[in-house]
């Protein structure tokens, strides 16, 4: 009996393992389609008419899917489980990447809102299945471990896709093989993913109004998505839309160098990610973590914008801006040591809601901003890009300033005090 026992708990074990694997897989998927289009604006720009802004303004319709499908994915991840809708977001970004290949300006806006909207359901996916079935202690580590395998998506979106664009392949037959990728993905998740396992009877269940009201008046959550979002948008805004027009154009990089040195960010996020986690969990705690990944985030893009070229060794600013910028998926764990674990997947929702509201809204804001200062003209000078993204140098620091704000959550935070230190008169 205690034998078989044993095995029911390996087994579960095991399909929550396999379950976490393939959704992780799932969301390098989604990233490397995330980032795509940085490698091929001019050939966008000439498919669809529309001009450097104009494309990156299409590219960034991902997040307007993104940021509030991730308030849906959380309450689902809470009431159903991973397994009866992570599928149907895999699903959506194929038909998503297929709608984008058609050339039409409408299907293609539909599409990458389509992209958005169902790629969500990987990060939150794959957080929940990490957080719900694995000990706390590992959450730190785990989240970063899912956010690496995002992150190595994201660097295949530029290290591979811009040599596969620049040996001739087009870019709709790349979104048309993207789209049957997505619908294959969707079948294995489908079955390899396990059923929720049934909630325990400790009381009633929390509404879908009650779960957003918890985390949403928690102040914490509101600390914790504002602190991601200024930490996320350097990569998002400018790395993943403008970090290869930035190389060329201020930098007089040929383009096969631009694309390199631009996927070093995201291989830096591969290595930052888990590292950072792994250091949060081992020190038990999450504000100093945070703090110093952001400051030296900071004098990185600083670096980037304003220092001399080639002072550094190749590839250093961009690996290291990458791995600092780690930091910005600890406080994907602090929210959900911040509320109660009812909520777990409602809070993931709700950080990544605020994180990506930043990118959706302020990513046309900064192109608005760099076709303003260049004044339409083509190529842009390295002083047009200072002007536009000095924002994102204010919007780090202000991550910094407001983690002196957030809770300490971690395992030290919750640590009895030892008895002994207890001083009786």
């Amino acid at each position: 009996m205690v034998r078989r026992g044993r095995d029911v708990v390996q087994a579960s074990a095991r399909a929550a393992v396999v379950g976490w694997l393939i959704t992780a897989v799932y969301y390098f998927y989604q990233y490397a389609l995330r980032s795509a289009p940085a490698v091929m604006m001019p050939q966008l720009s000439d498919a669809f008419g529309l001009t450097a802004g104009g494309v990156a303004s299409l590219a960034g319709l991902f997040y307007y899917g993104y940021s509030p499908f991730s308030l849906v994915a959380g309450l689902a991840m809470d009431r159903v489980g991973p397994r009866r809708v992570v599928p149907l977001g895999a699903a959506a970004v194929g038909v998503g990447a297929v709608m984008f290949a058609s050339g039409n300006t409408t299907l293609a806006q539909a599409g990458r809102f389509l992209q958005g909207a169902g790629g969500v359901f990987a990060l939150i996916g794959a957080a929940y299945i990490a957080t719900t079935n694995f000990p706390p202690s590992r959450a730190a580590t785990l989240i970063g471990a899912t956010q690496m395998f995002g992150m190595a998506g994201g660097s295949a979106g530029q290290f591979l896709v811009g040599p596969i664009i620049g040996s001739g392949v087009s870019w709709s037959t790349f979104w048309l093989g993207m789209g049957v990728i997505g619908l294959v993905i969707s079948g294995l998740l489908y079955a390899l993913l396990p059923e929720p396992r049934p909630p325990a009877a400790t009381g009633p269940t929390t509404g879908a109004a009650q779960s957003f009201r918890i985390v949403f008046t928690n102040p914490q959550s509101i600390l914790c998505g504002i602190i991601a979002g200024l930490i996320f948008i350097p990569t998002t805004i400018f790395d993943m839309v403008w970090g290869v027009r930035y190389l060329q154009d201020a930098r007089g990089l040929d383009y096969a160098s631009a694309v390199l040195r631009s996927a070093t960010v995201p291989l830096g996020w591969m290595i930052g990610c888990p590292l950072l986690g792994f250091v949060s969990d081992r020190v038990r705690r999450r504000r100093p973590v945070i703090a110093g990944g952001a400051l030296a985030l900071l004098a990185c893009l600083g670096w980037i914008l304003y220092g001399p070229a080639d002072v550094l060794p190749t590839y250093v600013l961009g690996l290291l801006a990458g791995v600092a910028s780690g930091a910005a998926m600890l406080p994907y764990t602090v929210i959900k040591e911040a509320n109660p674990p009812d909520v777990s997947g409602t809070a993931t929702g709700v950080v990544n809601f605020i994180n990506f509201t930043f990118s959706a809204l302020l990513g046309p804001v900064f192109a608005s901003l760099l076709l303003s200062a260049s004044g339409g003209v083509t190529p842009m000078a390295l002083e047009h890009y200072q002007s536009a993204f000095l924002p994102l140098l204010y919007g780090v620091a202000l991550a910094i300033v407001l983690t002196i704000f957030l809770k300490e959550t971690g395992p030290a935070a919750k640590a009895p005090v030892p008895t002994a230190l207890a001083v009786t008169p």
